[in-house]
């Protein structure tokens, strides 16, 4: 009787060890039974169907007050889906950034109003007359901004308001074969920069809008760079001058595409 108690103690013990992958304890053993002897888990099914099982004739036996059983059964639920050893979860992140364009141009309109000044021309009594009034030297403007450029594709553009360059809007009469009212110009940007769509290094990039043009554009990839502008008015020296004041306006222009 002790080393059958010893014998279910330690079943009992290990089947709290058991891994989640192992079957459940089903067991039923027989001991002392002059009819069956000795069983261990004896079937419970009998092929002719009608007649009793072996474990059906043990129990009959045993009820009656011969021999003696041991039965050791377990049951529990199992896992709900399948278990893993590991699991991976992704985790996808977004967000958006705007597309914006930058332009330092001085802290109020003030800054951008070029003036030359005087635009000198030949009054000396001493001049021939086939120089009279004509334009000293070129007249230049040379604009920097240390902060320009967009975060995505873009178009550097440059605009005349008039192809002729500044205008004198009321010259009077004058001979037009020796005399003009206007003062043609040309227009360069200079920045680094890369071509549109392009990842690269930025290189020099140019942009120039020549005295008989009006306008002009280049695309891009993003860029962020200093820029600067240089207007050039070539000394007119086919004619002569007409007094007055002569204004123009030109529009650098960065937008995103």
């Amino acid at each position: 009787m002790k080393n059958i108690l010893r014998g279910a103690v330690a079943a009992i013990a290990l089947a709290g060890f058991a891994t989640s992958a192992a079957a459940q304890t089903n067991q039923r053993h027989y001991a002392g039974l002059p009819i069956v002897g000795t069983a261990t888990n004896p079937s419970d099914y009998h092929p002719l169907g009608f007649l009793p099982s072996a474990q059906d004739l043990a129990d009959f036996v045993v009820t009656h007050g011969i021999g003696t059983r041991y039965t050791a059964e377990t049951n529990s639920h199992g896992d709900s889906v399948a278990a893993v050893d590991r699991i991976d979860v992704e985790f996808s992140l977004s967000g958006t950034v705007n597309r914006d364009c930058s332009f330092y141009a001085g802290n109020n309109a003030s800054a951008r109003n070029i003036d030359f000044g005087v635009i000198g021309i030949r009054t000396g009594d001493n001049e021939n007359v086939n120089s009279a009034f004509e334009m000293v030297g070129p007249a230049t403007a040379n604009i920097e901004t240390l902060t320009a450029g967009c975060n995505t594709n873009n178009v550097v553009e440059i605009n005349k308001d008039d192809i002729r360059g500044l205008v004198n809007l009321a010259p009077g009469g004058y001979d037009t074969n020796e005399f003009q009212a206007n003062i043609p110009y040309s227009v360069e940007a200079r920045w680094t920069g890369v071509p549109l769509n392009s990842q690269a290094n930025g290189t020099l990039q140019t942009l120039n809008v020549a005295t008989n043009a009006n306008a002009g554009q280049k695309q891009q990839g993003a860029w962020r760079s200093d820029l600067e502008i240089n207007i050039v008015a070539p000394a007119v020296t086919s004619r002569g001058l007409v007094a007055g004041s002569y204004t123009g306006k030109t529009t650098v222009t960065l937008r995103a595409i």
